[in-house]
């Protein structure tokens, strides 16, 4: 067998690294635990990717994908239908918030994102308001790297090599309340508020009739599981129908239970235009995505010779549909979702456990799914250099967690983080695990400082 890296080029990845020494291969997977090639156990604290919902090893999944390959293994969803698809998108519309009713099918988040930002451009071509084009994101947001999804990124480091991009992409602040302006920084409510003005501020500042839609996560990934401050996404809402700009919630990490819900939007209670989503449709078993659309946006298409002129081959493929299906049977057999929201509250507790280390400045997020901010003086909240970073997270933080059986991600798009985010199947056990590996971790980093 050849090693790992002799043809195999991995995403995001500094290939470099693995020029002497091969990276893991992992081999198998079994609820919230991996093993490795040489048999070693590990626990999945970041669910593959905010991915696994479910668990690995899930035969009745595997099983409905089987079953599905043998009966029909593919056929496109361009102008015909198939069963699995049909019943996907009825079951996902029943589930969405309010007035989600029509179920656009791609391969993955960027897709869905992707599907977003077209459907809103034509949709205001096609009712009159030709140049709202533009949309509107968070600093340090990811929203995916495909051309138009990588213009909705926050993330410069990631955008500079592949410009010029999609123009017509704006830039807001998040809702990091740990770093919120000094004139805001003791009421939450109130940098809420500032945050959310600032999105109104934006669309006055490029003229409302140019701009199309708002892009946000109900939890903010990239930074560090940044959760919206109480009244935010009311306000949001509200400023989005003063000036007819579509909110679009993307939930390719936060739908499927990440956050105890079925939607992240019904966590912090409000209703968008759309919602892209991916990742934890299928706990990983298939790659499918999905773009949930308003019955308002669908109705310029539903009469006349109005086409949406999109779509992707493996979109609403049949076997993933089936392991969709499966998947939201076992989120209701065993009430995954409940699972999350009983014991969300003992996962916070025991990762606030490392705010007694110097180096843990913050513990934020929501559900399953948070971030560690590292510190160089919690004090003055003094962050890390680029070079100390590097140093912390990827010499001693990131390699020292994998050997001790830990996975999870180690991160600096924005200031330092480590996120922790377990399959919803994980209990205390699993929590007790990361805090101690983690802490372990933390205290050898400070003490190479």
């Amino acid at each position: 067998m050849s090693s790992a890296t002799d043809h195999l080029w991995l995403h995001f990845t500094r290939m470099s690294t693995y020029a002497d020494k091969p990276p893991a291969i992992i081999e198998r997977g079994e609820g919230a635990y991996i093993w490795d090639s040489n048999g070693k156990r590990y626990l999945d604290a970041l669910s593959g990717l905010f991915v696994v919902q479910a668990g690995h090893g899930r035969r009745e999944i595997a099983e409905a994908m089987r079953k599905q390959a043998e009966k029909l293994e593919y056929f496109p969803i361009w102008g015909y239908a198939h069963p699995g698809a049909i019943e996907l998108a009825d079951r996902l519309a029943a589930l969405a918030p309010g007035r989600l009713n029509k179920v656009f099918f791609s391969s993955g988040g960027a897709e869905s994102v992707e599907t977003a930002w077209k459907l809103a451009k034509q949709y205001f071509k096609l009712t009159g308001k030709p140049m709202k084009t533009k949309v509107i994101s968070r600093n340090i947001a990811y929203h995916g790297v495909t051309q138009g999804a990588l213009s909705i990124t926050g993330l410069p480091g990631y955008k500079q090599d592949f410009e010029p991009l999609v123009p017509g992409s704006i830039r807001v602040p998040n809702t990091n309340f740990y770093r919120a302006p000094a004139f805001v920084a003791d009421d939450e409510k109130a940098f809420g508020q500032w945050a959310a003005n600032r999105v109104e501020e934006a669309i006055l500042a490029e003229g409302p009739d140019t701009v199309a839609a708002v892009f946000v996560e109900p939890v903010q990934n990239s930074g560090g599981c940044f959760p919206p401050p109480p009244g935010y996404f009311d306000r949001l809402r509200e400023i989005c129908d003063t000036y007819d700009v579509l909110l679009v919630s993307d939930e390719v990490i936060c739908a499927y239970g990440r956050l105890g819900t079925m939607f992240g939007s019904a966590k912090f209670g409000y209703e968008p235009d759309i919602i892209t989503s991916a990742k934890g449709l299928t706990s990983g078993y298939s790659p499918l995505g999905a773009a949930i659309i308003s019955d308002k946006l669908y109705e310029p298409f539903a009469t006349g010779e109005s086409v949406f002129g999109h779509g992707y081959t493996w979109g609403g493929h049949p076997v993933g549909c089936a392991a969709a299906l499966a998947n939201l049977d076992v989120f209701e057999k065993e009430d995954l979702l409940g699972n999350v929201l009983r014991n969300e509250n003992a996962f916070r507790r025991t990762l606030e456990k490392l705010l007694d280390l110097p180096i843990v400045g913050d513990v934020r997020g929501d559900g399953y799914f948070y971030g560690i901010e590292l510190v160089k003086d919690k004090a003055t909240k003094e962050t890390f250099t680029g070079e100390e970073s590097e140093r912390i997270l990827r010499g001693i933080m990131s390699p020292t967690l994998f050997e001790n059986g830990l996975y999870c991600r180690a991160d600096d798009r924005g200031d330092p983080v480590v996120q922790v985010a377990p399959p919803l199947v994980s209990g205390q056990a699993e929590f007790d695990f990361m805090e101690q590996v983690l802490r372990d971790a933390l205290t050898l980093a400070w003490k190479s400082l």
